[in-house]
């Protein structure tokens, strides 16, 4: 039973509300309802305000069907070219950095704040919740999602659409499935076979879906063994709709339909975006195909009551974001801080160099722009913030050039920490010439680098390589000041060949429109750094599954071409390319170890000002898996952990996996005991011949650690075998 107070109706009751208005319809209202304008290129198709947003979708008054506005996305209120001229809303810190906070309630606050100002807005459709999985470290998107782990980033999905929906509108879970990579994503066909995929990506979307209960499901770009993304019946009718039980709709990503009747049929309910599309397929094409027989009306009824299912279910049915509210920005402002401050890594701290000591007289801060802002990621996702105007520089070329800047928020770290330290003399510089850089580094007490990595949607970074002579720079600022920090502002891992000289070096990723002030807390002290990584860094590229980007080579030659022959640049187009995905279910950290690769900093590793131990663990088997164990925090302040517990079983080839977790806040000297359940679909393998998940009975290892390479304490238990439905 859904909860009265959060304007949710009880699944059962909303499909049978909405099959009942969908009676009451014509032909004609039915067809309206399933695709959806691109308000930017929709000019005089409605009669009703079109606001510059990402999706339209017109009512029927008379049966009392609102009109549905639908914005961009994960980390705020998108809008990504200024489209809507001084409209600006809060800016999340990136996915990665929510997701390093292990932390569902910090996932959930920002999911409920960006929700918030979307109805306030008028928008009744988020279009956030993205939930692939980084298989690659140079994915473009990576900082949109939740990192490599199917647990980690289901949990935090789940959350974060809760948090959006709470506000009575519907948010998405994105791209179904397996968009892992931007470079081609509109042709590459991922392939990979069905035990893999059920154990790793598709396990995210369904603990996902199970705890956040999004309104909509959108497919992705890609194929997905052979067959688009929303066109694949397999995905969206036998595995999301027959095994998982999912009522709401399935829309397209913008541009991802290539069909009317195989879409309509596999199981697509909406097109979104239509103008993006090669044509308009569900309308006049979809109503001939049903007028043909060639899709049922049952299943165009289906469609329809699926949208209004989802619609019903979240509140925004009854409640339709119709008129603009105020928001209380500053009050907004402080859960973007909260989530930056508790998602920042410190990596590496030799010699407790931070927090810095009361005692530095002179701080040069040198690169990144660290004078005027942090740095965000591009594409869909971009939020024009809060707090003063964006330094912005436009692309000039590439995929994304047509939606995106490379954008700073203005939250500047250099006045941040002039605040925090007004002891101290703080300047910049900005580290185009290493040389001077260097000589102001020696004559400071401490060097601080900011060191930024831009990524965006729809093209992936060509390497893991810091970009503009930025490593150069590292290694002669700390070959000149042993007391060097660099704080990294990055949409994903990068390689570091500079780590052994650099004593201190803090990930920040992309912070969010407080980022500034969450940087300079945890680098003086007042924030007490407590994220840990959701992701591996690799300690070379050869470490990867794949050791660039698949396409990428083929897409420079036909950008190339194209630059070549102008006049006919569209006929330049990259071809249908596969990419295997042979490392199966064995995602990031679970690669590592099949592969014995000692990665530069492992899934789940962070540091603290402060120490935890864990004492007098107790794992019991059976039915579940399950230990229990005492955390001390052993230092002098107060902190927070993130206990991690790993498991496989005895005698199996399958690397450990994250299996449950638990953020944990506790004063100088305090403990406390903790009792973690392992996920069962984590201790089982997929089955197919059931279909099926399938727990062996027999003994298993479980390790208590602090990160994904933590054996120091391992123990071991029975359970026993069990089977569970898909």
């Amino acid at each position: 039973m859904a909860d009265p107070s959060s304007g949710q109706a009880p699944a059962q009751d909303a499909r049978s509300r909405a099959a009942a208005i969908v009676a009451r319809m014509t032909l004609d209202e039915k067809i309206q309802l399933i695709h959806g304008l691109f308000p930017p290129m929709a000019k005089g198709k409605t009669q009703n305000e079109l606001i510059p947003s990402a999706g339209h979708i017109d009512g029927i008054p008379h049966l009392g069907v609102p009109l549905i506005r639908e914005s961009d996305a994960s980390l705020g209120v998108a809008n990504q070219v200024e489209q809507r001229k001084g409209d600006v809303a809060t800016a999340l810190p990136s996915s990665l950095a929510t997701a390093a906070s292990f932390d569902p309630a910090i996932a959930r606050a920002g999911g409920a704040m960006i929700g918030a100002e979307a109805r306030a807005k008028r928008f009744s459709v988020l279009l956030a919740g993205g939930v692939n999985l980084t298989r690659d470290p140079w994915n473009g998107r990576n900082f949109e999602y939740l990192g490599e782990d199917p647990l980690l980033s289901g949990t935090m999905a789940g959350a974060h659409i809760a948090g959006v929906q709470s506000n009575r509108i519907v948010s998405t879970i994105k791209h179904f499935a397996l968009n892992s990579q931007e470079t081609g994503r509109t042709v590459a066909d991922a392939r990979i076979d069905e035990a893999a995929l059920r154990m790793s990506d598709l396990l995210a979307f369904e603990i996902a879906i199970e705890t956040g209960k999004p309104g909509s499901v959108m497919c992705a770009y890609n194929k997905v063994n052979g067959d688009w993304a929303c066109e694949n019946a397999h995905l969206l009718s036998d595995v999301l709709k027959r095994d998982w039980g999912y009522r709401g709709w399935v829309m397209s990503d913008w541009g991802a339909v290539h069909s009317s009747a195989k879409a309509a049929n596999a199981g697509l309910d909406q097109e979104s975006g239509q103008e993006l599309d090669q044509a308009i397929y569900f309308a006049d094409a979809l109503k001939a195909d049903i007028a043909a027989g060639r899709v049922p009306m049952a299943r165009l009824d289906d469609m329809v009551t699926r949208y209004l299912t989802g619609l019903i279910e979240t509140g925004a049915y009854d409640a339709p974001a119709s008129a603009a509210q105020p928001i209380p920005y500053d009050a907004h402002a402080e859960v973007a801080q909260r989530a930056a401050e508790a998602g920042i890594v410190l990596l590496k701290n030799d010699g407790d160099l931070l927090p810095l000591a009361r005692t530095a007289k002179r701080i040069v801060l040198i690169g990144g722009h660290a004078d005027v802002g942090v740095l965000s990621g591009g594409g869909s996702s971009q939020v024009r913030s809060v707090g003063g105007a964006p330094v912005e520089i436009p692309l000039t070329h590439g995929a994304a050039s047509s939606f995106a800047r490379v954008t700073w928020h203005a939250s500047s770290p250099l006045l941040a920490i002039r605040a925090a330290m007004p002891q101290a003399q703080v300047t910049w510089i900005d580290g185009h010439d290493s040389a001077a850089a260097a000589a102001a580094a020696k004559a400071a007490d401490v060097a601080i680098i900011f060191a930024t990595q831009w990524t965006t949607e729809a093209q992936d970074v060509p390497d893991l390589s810091l970009p503009d002579h930025q490593n150069d720079l590292i290694a002669a600022v700390a070959a000149a000041q042993p007391k060097t920090i660099a704080v990294m502002e990055t949409g994903g891992p990068v390689l570091m060949p500079w780590r052994a000289a650099v004593p201190a070096i803090l990930q920040a990723w992309y912070p969010g429109q407080r980022g500034g002030l969450a940087i300079a807390n945890i680098l003086t002290g007042r924030v007490n750094p407590s994220g840990r990584l959701p992701i591996t860094f690799p300690a070379s590229t050869a470490q990867a599954p794949r050791a660039a980007p698949v396409g990428f080579d083929q897409l420079t030659a036909v950008e190339a071409q194209a630059a070549a022959d102008p006049a006919h640049a569209g006929d330049h187009q990259l071809a249908s390319f596969p990419i295997d995905y042979t490392e199966g279910a064995d995602v990031g950290y679970r690669w590592y170890e099949k592969t014995h690769a000692a990665p530069l900093f492992p899934f789940g590793h962070g540091l603290s000002y402060t120490r935890f131990a864990y004492r007098i663990p107790v794992v019991t088997g059976g039915a579940k898996l399950s230990i229990s164990f005492d955390v001390v925090n052993t230092g002098r302040v107060a902190g927070s952990d993130v206990p991690q517990v790993y498991v496989a079983r005895e005698g199996s080839s399958a690397p450990m996996r994250l299996a449950a977790f638990r953020r944990v806040t506790l004063k100088p000297g305090e403990a406390t005991r903790v009792t973690l359940v392992a996920e069962p679909r984590i201790l089982a393998d997929y089955d197919t011949a059931l279909p099926g998940w399938r727990v062996a009975g027999g003994r298993y290892r479980v390790a208590l650690a602090h990160d994904a390479q933590d054996r120091s304490v391992i123990l071991t238990t029975t359970v026993d075998a069990a089977t569970m439905k898909p």
